[in-house]
């Protein structure tokens, strides 16, 4: 098979990858210098809209409108542009062999990519109910949603089971914003998870219980503490039963599984080091090897605001990392230097009539304001974290741009507290100040 050679290569078609690509060409890269490499037939693209706006039943989204790097207000990333700044987009190219000593790259069918510098942005994969041996999980009309294939096929059986029974499986980003995407199209909705309340690694029970109450108005049935043990089939192959672990059978005509991701290191095992499930980097995320940097989920990198290394899957963060990578590598070049990556963690989320954004740690005490009564006509709310006397984290429902950028501007500078009731009376208006 034929080989091609790069001066630099990115692994992988998410976020990142067009992130990056974009960075490379304000940084001047030379058309002929650049491939990205995707395994994915489509050009980058803003993945969040997956879950959100491509299952609306009213004006969905659709490529080309989400490609990179719209999602942060920046210009649309066609295919033709890359052609246009001499970018070579490999589509539909699974690598299966990565020798990172050696600089090389095997596909699937053979051809081999020599680089000389590398950033792997293969993102992650998500956790499928068969890798736990769950009866039945292979059924048709059981999806998961990852990539654009994933929410056609969903797309597809949404129009099929019109007013059809769904259940999602897991209480976390996935099952909340697809709970809501299958209630509007109104299919009936039960959701199940095992925690005690959704979203957990996230929400206090305080900030969950107004979600859920929320959700329940709007006729999403939730049933929590347990999980789907096995699922039953009709003679076409379809889910028509979810089997509880408590002993429960529900009808589904659709099941939507959202249990978590992994991030996709496989390929690189034992050739770099990798550190709390990623791959290790510096603040410029260099890894343990030469000329290979990683970016986006699968970098385990220096968090300097609590100084820790830290993973982080976020589309936020996906972004900036490749923009920071690039820009290292454009800077080594020229021997000079950038500044380090000083990331404050963000996470949003929008569904229904809501949106909600959080910044910093979730770790610490935590003081609720506001109104999450779930039937208020306009709720508006939120929770900050407080630890050492120092409020380091922070979420708003609700928020305008300007309050959001106030929560952000709290969790980033850590103001001190001196009274937890009195940080309670004052709300939003503690953050409005700072």
């Amino acid at each position: 098979m034929a080989e091609k050679t790069f001066k630099y290569v990115i692994l992988g078609g998410g976020v990142s990858a067009g992130y990056a690509a974009r960075e490379f060409s304000k940084q001047g890269v030379k058309p002929g210098e650049l491939a990205v490499i995707s395994k994915e037939a489509v050009a980058p693209y803003e993945r969040p809209a997956l879950s959100k706006a491509y299952l609306f039943p009213e004006s969905p989204a659709r490529l080309p409108g989400f490609h990179t790097c719209v999602g942060s207000g920046g210009e649309r990333l066609l295919p033709d542009w890359y052609k246009e700044k001499g970018i070579e987009l490999i589509l539909s190219t699974e690598i299966v062999i990565v020798d990172l000593a050696g600089k090389t790259l095997v596909s699937g069918t053979g051809e081999t990519f020599k680089f000389q510098i590398l950033i792997i942005a293969t993102g992650s994969t998500v956790v499928r109910l068969s890798d736990f041996g769950v009866k039945g999980a292979d059924a048709k009309n059981i999806f998961y949603l990852r990539e654009i294939d994933d929410a056609d096929k969903l797309n597809d059986a949404i129009k099929a089971k019109k007013n059809g029974k769904a259940v999602i499986v897991g209480g976390g980003y996935i099952g909340l914003e697809l709970g809501a995407a299958l209630r509007i199209n109104n299919l009936d909705v039960t959701m199940v998870y095992p925690e005690p309340w959704c979203m957990p690694r996230l929400f206090t029970s305080g900030i969950a219980a107004f979600y859920e109450g929320y959700y329940a108005n709007k006729g999403v049935k939730i049933i929590k503490g347990t999980v789907a043990s096995g699922f039953t089939s009709d003679s076409n192959g379809e889910v028509k039963e979810v089997h509880l672990k408590d002993g429960r059978v529900l009808e589904a005509d659709i099941v939507v599984v959202g249990v978590g991701g992994r991030p996709l290191t496989s390929l690189f095992k034992g050739q770099v080091e990798e550190e709390k499930g990623g791959i290790k980097t510096d603040t410029f995320f260099k890894t343990s090897v030469p000329d290979v940097y990683a970016v986006g989920d699968v970098a385990t990198f220096p968090l300097k605001l609590y100084n820790e290394l830290r993973r982080v899957e976020h589309v936020d963060h996906a972004r900036k990392s490749a923009e920071q990578a690039v820009k290292a590598i454009k800077a080594s070049e020229e021997g000079k230097t950038v500044e380090v990556y000083d990331y404050l963690p963000y996470f949003y989320s929008r569904s229904f009539d809501l949106s909600w954004q959080f910044y910093g740690d979730n770790v610490g005490e935590t003081v609720l304001f506001g109104d999450n009564n779930p039937t208020s006509p306009k709720p508006k709310f939120g929770t900050y974290w407080i630890k050492d006397g120092k409020v380091i984290g922070a979420f708003l429902e609700a928020g305008t741009p300007e309050e959001n950028q106030a929560i952000a501007k709290v969790a980033k500078l850590q103001p001190p507290v001196e009274s937890l009731d009195q940080l309670a009376k004052e709300g939003l208006s503690f953050a409005s100040k700072i």
